[in-house]
């Protein structure tokens, strides 16, 4: 709730609180709503029940619009304001709610500026996906992609088109990711499809022992740009004359 009051990003018609609550627990979110001029109303938990999705309300609720997707301009506009080389996640063949919020929620935690959704994603119940992905739902750029044409303008402002692959010469550890990139990821039931295989600059794996179990898409993602923040950060430091730190045997 307080995440999604704090971004802005949805109209917001009314915050619904429990009667007889413990208000002390919901400062933050009464305040916000507050300074918004978002009208507060009291209503009794078992109302509160009965209107939520599940029982983990917590005693508050808000009446609001859908998060509004990030459209094609917003994020070309985003990344023409970057000081940063730009870091954009493409996530494809999502079979879960609950992995699709845990993913974006490394995505925000490890950097990503925005995350590219194939448009049949957005069926899912954005509730299911913004409880796991813990507010990180609600702050990062989401972009519906329904073809191709917008991985190929990236692709010609310079960013490297990478699909994550089992088996493929090249790993992660081999690949620049502190380059302006685009990483992309496919489900464990689906991969990544073949119009976008077709477009890839390169293909890279996840190093990983022989004959494993396969990773999940949101353990996958976040390996991935673990590595590329790791990448990115060293960069960064080699960029200001700092020597990494040394290692012990």
């Amino acid at each position: 709730m307080l995440a999604a009051l704090n971004a802005r990003q949805r109209k917001m018609q009314m915050v619904l609180v429990a009667s007889g609550g413990h208000d002390e627990k919901l400062t933050d979110v009464l305040l916000a709503a507050e300074a918004q001029n978002i009208p507060i109303k009291r209503l009794p938990w078992a109302e509160l029940d009965a209107m939520a999705h599940g029982t983990s309300h917590g005693g508050v609720l808000a009446i609001c619009s859908a998060k509004p997707r990030t459209t094609e301009g917003q994020l070309l506009e985003l990344l023409s304001k970057l000081r940063e080389p730009p870091l954009l996640l493409l996530l494809e063949g999502v079979d879960d709610e609950r992995n699709l919020g845990f993913s974006l929620r490394s995505a925000e935690a490890m950097g990503v500026h925005a995350v590219l959704i194939k448009k049949h994603l957005w069926d899912f119940d954005e509730t299911d996906v913004a409880r796991p992905a813990s507010g990180a739902y609600e702050r990062l750029p989401l972009v519906q992609i329904d073809d191709l044409d917008l991985l190929i303008k990236l692709q010609r402002r310079g960013l490297k088109l990478y699909g994550c692959l089992a088996g493929v010469k090249h790993s992660m550890y081999d690949t620049n990711l502190a380059a302006p990139c685009i990483l992309c990821i496919g489900g464990e039931k689906r991969g990544i499809s073949g119009a976008v295989r077709s477009i890839c600059d390169q293909f890279v794996s996840i190093p990983s022992r022989p004959e494993p179990s396969s990773l999940s898409l949101s353990h996958a993602s976040a390996i991935l740009i673990a590595e590329a923040m790791r990448q990115r950060l060293l960069s960064a430091k080699s960029s200001l004359g700092i020597e990494p730190a040394p290692t012990t045997d």
